[in-house]
């Protein structure tokens, strides 16, 4: 599976909630006590996608943001899907509508930050014929992030959520909003396009 870029630390604009909204003290603290129980265990997986959308730390952390300031304007009409879905789909939209904003132009890939280490498992999940195969996991967990990296959106976006976020078929089928047959034709493009991509940079490195 592969590897998050870092693990996301919350800010403090997470107790938003406790004083800033109407009515009833009590039950606007219990309200928003019950969205950050429900919703920040998955915040690192929020900011995971986010990162690879985004493409560099600062407007993924913008995103994220946004991300759950609306998820709690809307919480108290949630009644579904599973809670890490929804916010992977209003994050997904976001990070969309803010590219469409720019023009659709992509910022620049920054994974600088992530040091690979040597438990980095491989993209495809394929075993390790040797343990020289192993030791070479440092590298190779750094060239596929870029190789994921320069994928076209639609197919770095289903492998992303497929290979690190773990949805289902179906769950990535709600957030992408496209059929779940869709879903399966990107995945396998999105691999097979990594291959030929990691057989090109492996023959270059020789």
């Amino acid at each position: 599976m592969l590897d998050r870029p870092h693990q996301y630390v919350p800010k403090a604009y997470w107790t938003i909630g406790r004083d800033t909204m109407p009515g009833d003290a009590h039950a606007e603290h219990e309200r928003a006590r019950r969205f950050r129980d429900a919703a920040l265990p998955y915040l690192d997986d929020v900011f995971t996608l986010a990162r690879y959308l985004m493409r560099n730390a600062a407007d993924a952390e913008d995103a994220v943001q946004e991300c759950y300031l609306r998820a709690l304007r809307h919480f108290d009409s949630y009644r579904g899907p599973a809670m890490k879905p929804w916010l992977l789909a209003i994050l997904r939209n976001g990070c969309n509508a803010e590219c469409a904003r720019r023009g659709r132009q992509e910022s620049p890939t920054d994974f600088s930050d992530h040091k690979p280490t040597a438990e980095d498992p491989p993209m495809w999940q394929e075993p390790q014929a040797s343990p020289e195969a192993a030791m070479l996991r440092r590298q190779d967990g750094a060239t596929i992030r870029r190789l994921v990296a320069a994928l076209p959106q639609p197919f770095r976006e289903a492998i992303v959520l497929r290979e690190i976020n773990d949805l289902s078929y179906q769950e990535i089928a709600h957030v992408a909003g496209v059929p779940v047959g869709t879903v399966m034709s990107r995945l396998a493009r999105a691999r097979t396009m990594l291959r030929s991509a990691w057989n090109v940079a492996e023959g270059a490195a020789l």
